[in-house]
């Protein structure tokens, strides 16, 4: 079976989206839509701005999503999925694919998605770590022994989970896993401790916005994040979805489910290259590649 995975934030690049929109008149017409929901030129910024420009999480968010969700439009059928899923904010992306989600409705709820997640961030200072080379189970009793807010966030593959917490929580962690013998704890360069209870605040905030928007009959399973298995009921998307921000993402056991329900291709569609490394760590023998412009003629 083909299974698209969307990518998360983290995998934007500097001209992202370029060539969709200058060679595909859909891509055009959605693009300029988006300018048009978001009030600005998002296009002027992942086309010609820099790095820096694109790490605001009110752009980050919104042009990831744009890329991944336009590229899948102008493939059509070329690339039908039959079971998809999101890393994060790729869970978006995957339900504008599987026609849960409409486009705009999508967008909407991306972006008030990133500006609830950026005042969450201003309230408390908090980050995240990555631990590589520790099994899941001591890597999570190690964040339970330790005072103050630091759990578990990210399952991205086998001996790779990133903890969430606050600042001095996080240190604490880092120093405990090194000496139960993590090969690395390194905290990250980012602004906020995303999938862990300081996002409780910007859940609300989104929990209001989903509860407020309507979710189509899927045209295939998404695998969510919060419960690494196949979801079919748009109810039970909804609800799903609500519990994402402050939730882990099961990646390693969400991927892991996929193939055990017939999952054979994994197809990665947006920016970057960033699921099919986690999934050669997940598994090897399953065929993974990126969606692109030459799928078109094959």
């Amino acid at each position: 079976m083909k299974a698209h995975i969307f990518p998360g934030q983290g995998a934007q690049y500097s001209g992202m989206g370029l060539d969709l929109y200058e060679n595909s008149v859909i891509a055009q017409e959605l693009f300029e839509k988006a300018n048009e929901i978001l009030g600005f030129s998002i296009t002027d910024i992942m086309f010609e701005g820099t790095a820096e420009d694109l790490k605001q999480t009110k752009v980050t968010q919104p042009a990831i999503f744009l890329h991944s969700v336009i590229l899948a439009n102008v493939l059509g059928d070329v690339f039908k999925p039959q079971m998809v899923a999101g890393h994060s904010l790729g869970e978006f992306s995957a339900l504008v694919a599987n026609k849960t989600l409409s486009f705009e409705d999508g967008l909407k709820l991306v972006y008030q998605r990133a500006l609830a997640m950026q005042k969450a961030c201003e309230l408390k200072p908090s980050t995240m770590a990555a631990v590589l080379g520790l099994e899941d189970d001591i890597v999570e009793k190690t964040c339970a022994e330790i005072d103050g807010i630091v759990v578990a966030a990210n399952y991205n593959c086998p001996g790779q989970l990133v903890i969430s917490g606050d600042i001095e929580a996080i240190n604490k962690a880092c120093i405990a896993l090194t000496e139960k013998g993590a090969k690395r704890a390194l905290v990250l360069p980012v602004g906020g401790a995303f999938h862990s209870p300081l996002m409780e605040p910007a859940r609300e905030e989104l929990a209001a916005a989903i509860e407020n928007t309507i979710f189509h009959q899927p045209s295939c399973p998404i695998y969510q994040n919060v419960t690494a298995s196949a979801v079919s009921n748009s109810d039970d998307i909804k609800k799903n979805l609500m519990l994402q921000l402050t939730a882990p993402v099961r990646w390693t056991q969400t991927i892991q489910q996929m193939i055990k329900d017939g999952g054979t291709e994994f197809i990665e569609v947006g920016p970057g290259k960033v699921l099919q490394g986690l999934m050669r760590k997940i598994d090897r023998n399953v065929s993974t590649y990126n969606a692109t412009l030459e799928d078109l003629n094959p």
